[in-house]
């Protein structure tokens, strides 16, 4: 087995541990999301132990398709904190115009 077969190898596993993150987002399963998360950062340690080296085309498109992945995490993420946001504006009544409503009057803020 070859260096470029044992990085291929460890960036086979980061994309598998990506896919189920993904999916553990989408299911808000927390226990699924440590996990994966877990192995990804397994995965990323073991490719950076590894060293560089030269990456033929499959290592890079492997290492693209990680990239991919990784970013779409990220775009699920910040979502997922935005809702959060929105949903304790309105809870505090920071949530612009629609919000006021529930706003304490006077001196008074309501806080959440």
């Amino acid at each position: 087995m070859t260096a470029n077969d044992t990085r291929r190898d460890a960036l086979i596993r980061v994309i598998e541990a990506l896919h189920q993150e993904i999916a553990a987002l989408k299911t808000n399963d927390i226990a699924a999301l440590e996990r994966a998360t877990q192995d990804k950062l397994q995965g990323v340690e073991a490719v950076a132990a590894l060293g560089t080296g030269p990456a033929g085309t499959d290592l890079r498109d492997l290492a693209d398709e990680a990239n991919r992945l990784n970013e779409t995490c990220r775009i699920y993420v910040n979502l997922m904190a935005a809702n959060v946001r929105r949903r304790l504006q309105t809870l505090t009544g920071d949530a612009g115009q629609g919000g006021a409503i529930y706003r304490a009057t006077g001196s008074m803020r309501a806080y959440a």
